[in-house]
C-alpha cells in the first residue's frame, strides 16, 4: 500500500477515535446532569463550552495532520465513532457510572449525616443555653431600667422643691 493511502486511513481512523472521545465526554455531562438537576439555562451553558471545546479540538487534529482542510470523510469518520460509542457502549455506561457515583454519593452523605448528628446535638443545646440568657438578661434590663426610671423620679422630686 502506498504511503499516502497509509496516511489517509490514519486520518480516518483518528477521526473516528475523535468521534468516540466526543461522545464518550459528553456521557459525563449527561451522568452529571443526572445526579444534579439543571435548569436550561445551565445546559445551554455547558453545551456551549463543550461544542466549543469541541470545536477547537476536531481544529487542532486538522490542522495537525492535514494542514487545516476539511476533508469530509473526516466529518463521517467523526460521526461514525460517535454513533458506534452511542450505539454500544453509551446507555451501559451512562447507567453504571451514575449508579456508582450516586451511591458513593449516598455512602458520604450518610457518613456526613452521622458526622453531623453529634454537632447538631451541641447546637441546639447552645440555642437553649442562649434563649435562656436572654431571658435573664432582659429581665436584669428591665429591673435596672425599672430603679433607674425611680431614681430618676426621686432626683426630679428632689430638685423642684428646691
Amino acid at each position: 500500500m502506498s504511503q499516502d493511502i497509509i496516511q489517509e486511513v490514519t486520518f480516518f481512523l483518528h477521526s473516528v477515535v475523535m468521534g468516540v472521545v466526543i461522545t464518550f465526554v459528553y456521557d459525563w455531562f449527561l451522568i452529571l446532569r443526572k445526579l444534579i438537576k439543571h435548569n436550561m439555562f445551565w445546559i445551554s451553558f455547558e453545551d456551549f463550552l463543550f461544542w466549543t471545546a469541541c470545536g477547537l479540538g476536531v481544529f487542532y487534529m486538522l490542522y495537525r495532520e492535514n494542514n487545516g482542510v476539511l476533508r469530509w470523510f473526516t466529518v463521517l469518520g467523526a460521526t461514525f465513532g460517535m454513533i458506534l460509542y452511542k450505539l454500544l457502549a453509551s446507555k451501559i455506561f451512562v447507567h453504571i457510572m451514575y449508579s456508582i457515583i450516586y451511591k458513593i454519593m449516598w455512602f458520604l452523605f450518610r457518613i456526613v449525616q452521622i458526622v453531623v448528628k453529634p454537632l447538631k446535638w451541641i447546637l441546639s443545646f447552645i440555642k437553649r443555653i442562649a434563649i435562656i440568657l436572654k431571658n435573664k438578661l432582659k429581665k436584669c434590663q428591665n429591673f435596672i431600667k425599672n430603679k433607674l426610671t425611680c431614681i430618676l423620679k426621686t432626683l426630679k422630686m428632689v430638685l423642684c422643691k428646691h
